[in-house]
């Protein structure tokens, strides 16, 4: 079995955001705001791998942070950087009503094109998150311990490194369920037919994703789109020793968003 990242959120990106529509972004950055400010509460730049199309990383800003997103998907990443574009706009539109000049602290987030596992930048953060499983689509030991050197090169001393996965002891409890999904906005509506297959041996879950966009414009016009995605799932020793092995030491390990401690009924766990 072989993870295939370049095939991954290509024509399945534009209609991301719309996917996931519902999706609290609000609730998850103020809860990863307050773990930063836990343990690190001098923060104030991040950097975000695995930045997607943005939404972590403009609600960081908001926040008073500093971030610098990291995306490998050429799609992902133009959808971010039109995002930033329009509101560095309303930020020069709004200052200029004010009769004022645009701070500094009204800045947008950076975002670079690259390889999570491989990309160093010329500046070093106080924190470093992946969020929404992005270390669970590192399938293979060394993938996850070169994302792990990845932070740890680009953190300041005392800096803290958060990331969610997909917690062993729930996948094979619960096990993964066919799943369907179902949204629109004004242009489109969007039938999402999720397939999951275990491979125990390998601790991994082959989400296949069968998609069908019906063009509410044109109703008569529906796009297929089919698109893999390998998930890996972690037990917390085999996360505490990939870790230590790229020099990085695992502090607390809770639920995603209600901070329980975690357990066979964690689907989400999140590790600092």
């Amino acid at each position: 079995m072989t993870y295939q990242p370049s095939t991954v959120f290509n024509n399945y990106a534009r209609y991301y955001d719309l996917l996931y529509r519902d999706k609290d972004y609000a609730a998850e950055t103020e809860y990863v705001a307050g773990l930063i400010r836990k343990f690190n509460p001098s923060a104030r730049s991040i950097l975000e791998l695995g930045s997607g199309t943005g939404k972590h990383a403009f609600l960081l800003q908001e926040r008073g942070f500093k971030v610098h997103g990291v995306e490998r998907s050429k799609e992902m990443l133009n959808i971010a950087r039109a995002a930033k574009i329009e509101a560095e706009t309303e930020v020069k539109i709004e200052a200029a009503d004010n009769d004022k000049t645009p701070s500094q602290s009204e800045s947008q987030p950076v975002f670079s094109e690259g390889d999570i596992r491989t990309i160093r930048l010329s500046q070093s953060f106080d924190a470093v998150i992946a969020l929404f499983h992005v270390i669970s689509y590192q399938t293979t030991n060394e993938d996850v311990t070169a994302v792990f050197e990845t932070a740890r090169q680009h953190l300041n001393p005392g800096g803290l490194f958060i990331f969610d996965v997909w917690y062993g002891p729930a996948v094979l409890t619960e096990r993964p369920s066919v799943r369907i999904k179902r949204i629109a906005d004004d242009q489109n509506e969007i039938t999402r037919l999720a397939e999951p297959v275990l491979h125990p041996n390998e601790n991994i879950v082959d989400v296949n994703y069968h998609v069908f966009v019906r063009n509410l414009t044109s109703p008569h016009t529906v796009t297929e789109l089919k698109e893999t995605h390998a998930m890996r799932y972690f037990f917390k020793p085999e996360i505490e020793l990939l870790a230590a092995q790229a020099g990085v030491q695992c502090q607390q390990a809770e639920e995603w968003i209600s901070g329980k401690e975690i357990g066979c009924d964690t689907w989400a766990s999140v590790l600092s």
